[in-house]
């Protein structure tokens, strides 16, 4: 054997870098990335100022105020419950943190 391993993975090397024939004028872009939630939001339960009603809130979203809107709209008519958004925070009326964990997950938002 006089060919040389060094020669070997040159020629080997040499034909990755060649391009096909039948995908010469393709070329891989990266997909675009959605722009989306980038920090985990945290979901609470709480009941202060409220006459003792229990209130889920969800914060820390770092979207667009009317996506936080539409949002909410599809998780009020999720629980079936009643809500607000202000200040960029969720209000949803009732103790529903389990549900709305699992809704904010299978939306792939990052929950803590």
């Amino acid at each position: 054997m006089d060919i040389d391993w060094k020669d070997k993975l040159n020629q080997l090397r040499g034909s990755f870098n060649e391009p096909d024939e039948n995908h010469q004028n393709e070329i891989e872009e990266p997909e675009e990335k959605p722009k989306g939630q980038k920090t985990a939001l945290t979901v609470v339960t709480d009941k202060k100022g409220r006459n003792g009603k229990i209130a889920t809130i969800i914060e820390g979203f770092t979207i667009d105020q009317s996506e936080v809107e539409q949002l909410a709209r599809e998780l009020k008519n999720r629980m079936g419950t009643g809500g607000s958004v202000r200040d960029g925070e969720i209000l949803i009326q009732g103790d529903c943190k389990t549900k709305v964990i699992e809704f904010l997950k299978s939306r792939n938002f990052k929950v803590r």
